[in-house]
């Protein structure tokens, strides 16, 4: 997954948030989108092995159940984890 592109991940985690049927929080506007934001864009062929992400949402939801959800959904070699 090193050569994915930032916009492509965040497309990625949109995607699998939709189909975990996540309660995202979708922006106002002309062009629609859910609030999904990575502090850290890396460049194309690095690798990472912590980045943090954040992904609002409108319901407030169990941690596990969340990361079970997103992790059914997301391709291989990303995965969602807790560090709380």
């Amino acid at each position: 997954m090193r050569f994915i592109s930032h916009l492509d991940l965040m497309r990625v985690f949109s995607r699998a948030a939709r189909r975990a049927e996540l309660p995202l929080f979708i922006s106002k506007g002309f062009s629609p989108h859910p609030k999904i934001s990575i502090k850290r864009a890396l460049k194309l062929g690095i690798e990472s092995d912590n980045e943090e992400a954040e992904i609002i949402l409108t319901k407030i939801m169990p941690l596990d159940e969340f990361c079970r959800r997103m992790n059914e959904q997301l391709p291989e070699g990303i995965r969602v984890w807790l560090n709380c």
